[in-house]
């Protein structure tokens, strides 16, 4: 296992910024079907005249869905295009102006120069640069700041309802890029980040009858971010990378996943609230048991949610995929929750591959 020698200081994740075509509904869904807490707003309340943004938190986890007023945003443009999706991908960093600085001299666009926020509960600073298709890095310093979120946005008291579902932190942030840029991403992040190769999936390791693709685990040396990038391979009929890119008119983030303490209590809270999974056959579970070996999970329990289950050697994970959260099948997302393991669920990869290009065909794109 490599790790990074650089000096790129990064925190972790800060926040994931959404550019959606109603914030309002969009934040009822995370809420309702996800279990998160509605805590900041800003938007024509709060003296800002062309977005409504919504702040929802789950113990690590932030997410910001905003929303244009006007067709002429550039929030409605890359809505128009892309259809919702996520925009930024923020790092929390100890000093937002030396991150940009070094990021730009490495090689990144430039999007943003760090600016100062502030208000009556201190400063942030944040930064941006350019990564894959329309998707930014942000860089975000807060340790001067005791608000919910950011100076500008108004605190929301009291989520009614919200009720929690266990999820707890990003475990990985996955990246569709198109055929032949999955080692350019991979060498950007190196060059600007310093980040490490941690895990390289082939043709041959994520491939079905029909279709395959390429991955490379791309990280920071310590776990706090984990960035998959994949590309489309070749195949006899059309790749869930390739339908994605399609469907997405680019690159970009094609599932977040999300860390569980107890994935079997949030996907069955989930299911209640009408999330819907991929599924795999019962003899899935077969396979497993004898692969996987002795777990602390019950196997019945499993099955019946439809939790994959994987070992390597440093232990097991267990993981699940939602179908696509959006009318586009683009956005997804990933319940996974960790029992020493640091892999990506490379056994469970022919059995989804399987399931999504069920879904695939389903839709007519397969």
């Amino acid at each position: 296992m490599s790790t990074s020698t650089d000096s790129f200081p990064i925190k972790g994740y800060d926040h994931i910024e959404f550019w959606v075509g109603n914030a309002k509904q969009a934040a009822h869904y995370y809420r309702h079907a996800f279990g998160f807490e509605f805590v900041a707003y800003a938007g024509p309340e709060t003296g800002v005249r062309d977005r409504a943004s919504y702040v929802l938190k789950q113990r690590g986890i932030r997410f910001v869905l905003m929303s244009a007023l006007s067709p002429i945003s550039e929030i409605a443009q890359h809505q128009a295009l892309h259809g919702d999706g996520v925009r930024t991908v923020a790092f929390q960093v100890p000093d937002a102006e030396e991150a940009f600085r070094l990021a730009v001299e490495r090689g990144a666009a430039a999007h943003k120069a760090p600016v100062v926020i502030e208000d009556e509960h201190g400063k942030v600073v944040v930064g941006a640069v350019k990564a894959y298709g329309d998707t930014l890095h942000a860089f975000v310093q807060r340790d001067d700041y005791s608000g919910v979120y950011m100076p500008g946005f108004r605190t929301v008291d009291d989520d009614p309802i919200a009720r929690p579902v266990g999820l707890s932190g990003i475990d990985h942030v996955v990246a569709n890029v198109e055929l032949g840029k999955m080692d350019y991403w991979a060498k950007w992040y190196a060059d600007v980040f310093g980040f490490t190769q941690f895990r390289h999936f082939s043709d041959e390791d994520i491939s079905t009858e029909y279709t395959a693709l390429m991955s490379k685990v791309i990280w920071d040396g310590k776990g706090r971010i984990k960035l998959p990038i994949n590309e489309p391979a070749e195949g006899k009929k059309k790749s869930q990378i390739e339908e994605y890119l399609d469907h997405y008119r680019g690159p970009g983030v094609q599932h977040l996943a999300l860390s569980s303490g107890n994935i079997v209590e949030t996907v069955r809270d989930m299911r209640a609230r009408g999330v819907k999974f991929l599924t795999v056959p019962d003899t899935y579970y077969v396979d497993a048991r004898a692969r996987v070996g002795d777990i602390d999970e019950a196997w019945d329990e499993l099955q019946e949610l439809g939790i994959l289950v994987d070992r390597d050697d440093e232990g097991y994970l267990l993981q699940i995929f939602t179908e696509p959260v959006e009318d586009r099948p683009t956005l997804f997302y990933e319940v996974i929750q960790r029992h020493g393991a640091t892999g990506f669920g490379v056994g469970n990869f022919k059995a989804l591959f399987i399931s999504i290009e069920r879904a695939q065909a389903e839709r007519g794109n397969l």
